[in-house]
């Protein structure tokens, strides 16, 4: 009986000690956090460099031209940009608040091979959160958040509910003004009807030709004995006889009335 409780207890222990040395591997397996803020304290320091200056946009032209990822380096440079407005120059790493990077060893040297590092990073104003995420043992996204208080996110988010809400009543308010003015249309268009039937002009009636007035000759006798004989005078004739006045007619002017003789 006490053969097999000492086996019992040999098994139990073995069974421990297995246990045991699979931690360990499991935690070895894991990138050291001596290591993971050496990758922050490097990636801040590059970001540091690079951002806000004219060797950005080589930098990214040169991974491209290179195959790499230009893009990721884009998106990096501008989510530190967009911090760094927030929370002010960096002070300094405050430590490694998330270490999920698998590491593998070669030649007795670590490589990570695929995790998440976060930092938390001491500015000015605010505190920010490094994200880096590696995948297949390259650095594959790197994003920076600031770290707002409560009250600040409320404020926040009050200001972009006000916005929305304005912007929405703004357009209702618009939309309802134009659906207004449609009632003017009806009246407008009358208006301008009317004017169009005012201005059209009427055709000129056709001005009647002058009437030439004939005098009749029978109630002045003397007048027509004088033209009478002032004709006879002027063809030479002794006397009025075979001359007949029939009408007199003005003319325009005294050469005119000289020259003419259809008179007779």
């Amino acid at each position: 009986m006490k053969k097999w409780l000492l086996v019992l207890g040999m098994v139990a222990c073995m069974a421990q000690l297995t246990a045991c040395g699979s931690n360990v591997q499991e935690e070895e397996a894991l990138m050291s956090q001596e290591m993971a803020e050496g990758i922050a304290n490097d990636t801040v320091s590059f970001l540091s460099q690079r951002v806000g200056s004219q060797s950005e946009e080589s930098y990214i032209f040169m991974v491209e031209q290179q195959g790499g990822d230009g893009a990721m380096y884009a998106s990096a440079f501008e989510s530190w940009k967009s911090a760094v407005e927030d929370m002010g120059s960096v002070t300094g790493i405050e430590g490694i608040t998330e270490n999920t990077v698998q590491v593998m060893m070669i030649e007795g040297n670590m490589y990570p091979t695929e995790g998440t590092v976060v930092a938390k990073l001491n500015g000015e104003t605010h505190d920010a959160l490094l994200e880096i995420l590696i995948e297949g043992g390259e650095i594959t996204s790197i994003s920076t958040n600031v770290i707002f208080s409560f009250g600040e996110n409320m404020q926040k988010a009050g200001l972009n509910t006000l916005l929305g809400m304005g912007t929405v009543f703004v357009v209702l308010i618009l939309i309802s003004l134009i659906i207004s003015l449609f009632g003017f249309i009806p009246k407008i268009q009358a208006k301008l009807s009317k004017k169009e039937k005012v201005n059209v002009v009427k055709p000129a009636a056709p001005v009647p030709a002058p009437v030439v007035v004939e005098e009749e000759l029978s109630d002045d006798l003397e007048l027509v004995a004088v033209i009478a004989a002032a004709v006879a005078a002027s063809e030479g004739a002794s006397s009025t006889d075979g001359f007949v006045v029939r009408s007199i007619r003005r003319a325009g002017s005294k050469w005119q009335q000289a020259g003419r003789t259809g008179l007779i």
